[in-house]
């Protein structure tokens, strides 16, 4: 199985920022361990803070991948052409946050994109890319 891993805005900084609320290790630290824990599966990885290129990517992997892990940051909240994007490959996509959303801001209490994808997973650390991992594992 093939899995594509795509993070959006900010999430390059995971590790840097607000480490009370994404914690204090950065995502290329993190993939060695989630790759490791899944030998059999190839978890390939790609984050842009560029709204048209995880369009660009999300259309590229959603036709030769499995399955697509996707944590598109604020773009979750204000992003239809993601959503669309979504909605418009053959891969499944599961939606991934880190923190609670729905314990944050009001405005990011709405995800644009839930309603394309297969699942959400929010609110277990980097521990919810995992999650989504053995979702699909379980599903194939």
């Amino acid at each position: 199985m093939k899995l594509m891993i795509i993070n959006g805005p900010n999430l390059n900084l995971l590790g840097k920022r607000e480490e009370a609320v994404y914690g204090s290790k950065s995502f290329d630290d993190f993939l060695p361990e989630l790759k490791k824990r899944f030998p059999n599966i190839t978890l390939d990885y790609y984050q842009s803070n560029v709204e048209g290129e995880l369009i660009n990517k999300i259309q590229e992997a959603g036709f030769v991948y499995d399955g697509i892990i996707l944590n598109a940051g604020g773009y979750t909240h204000t992003s239809v052409a993601i959503a669309d994007a979504i909605a418009a490959v053959k891969a499944p996509v599961i939606e991934v946050h880190i923190s609670n959303i729905f314990a944050r801001e009001e405005y990011r209490h709405v995800s644009l994109i839930a309603g394309k994808c297969k699942g959400s997973i929010s609110g277990f650390g980097l521990d919810s890319y995992r999650l989504a991992v053995e979702s699909f594992e379980t599903t194939n």
